[in-house]
């Protein structure tokens, strides 16, 4: 199963356009395979609550670790009510052999909205280990290696870490397309043709 994830706040994104070519070059290769998408911006997952936190107390105190029994954890009507909200989204991730993220860029990291989808997954000692992680995002700079705002990426540092410390997913790959601000801020006009050669290989990465 693909599991497909969008986050950008705009509906004409290149973080959005690469992951729907990933999606459509996957789907054509497992035709059987099942497909599921989430717009993480248009349809948000809530931020947790209380009750949320109380779920995963109890799963950190009694040294649950099987994530077919998380559900044990919810006993009042509160913490039921946000088990509701936690429960598809787990039984997508678990199912799922890989997870494709479109993102952009937001401050240097990730969008609030996939931050919510990632809080509400995620629980104390879990693993989905064997899964597979495509990111495709966007970047309105040049961050990559050597270049002057390398240091300020924190959008493919924190995921990257994130998956590894708390998925125990090392398989995870990105593809960027940089410099998209360059079509529409007057400073980087120059870099246009950077911006272009930028996506070019990103959605050449995507097919390959």
């Amino acid at each position: 199963m693909l599991l497909h994830l969008d986050a950008s706040a705009r509906r004409p994104s290149f973080s959005r356009r690469l992951s729907a070519a990933f999606a459509a070059h996957w789907r054509a290769a497992h035709p059987e395979a099942r497909y599921v998408y989430r717009d993480l911006a248009a349809d948000p997952v809530p931020h947790i609550g209380q009750a949320w936190t109380e779920l995963c107390d109890h799963i950190l105190e009694h040294g649950i670790t099987d994530i077919a029994r998380y559900g044990e954890a919810a006993r009042t009507p509160a913490q039921r009510a946000a088990w509701a909200i936690v429960e598809p989204l787990l039984e997508e991730v678990v199912a799922a052999e890989v997870i494709l993220i479109g993102t952009p860029m937001y401050n240097y990291s990730i969008p609030s909205a996939l931050k919510a989808w990632l809080d509400q997954i995620t629980f104390p000692k879990m693993s989905l280990a064997g899964r597979s992680i495509v990111v495709t995002s966007a970047r309105g700079g040049a961050y990559g290696p050597g270049t002057p705002r390398e240091p300020y990426d924190h959008q493919e540092r924190y995921l990257r870490d994130f998956f590894a410390g708390h998925f125990r997913i090392e398989d995870v790959t990105f593809i960027h397309v940089e410099l998209v601000n360059a079509l529409i801020d007057p400073a980087l006009a120059h870099r246009r043709e950077q911006h272009e050669e930028s996506l070019a290989a990103a959605l050449q990465e995507v097919a390959r």
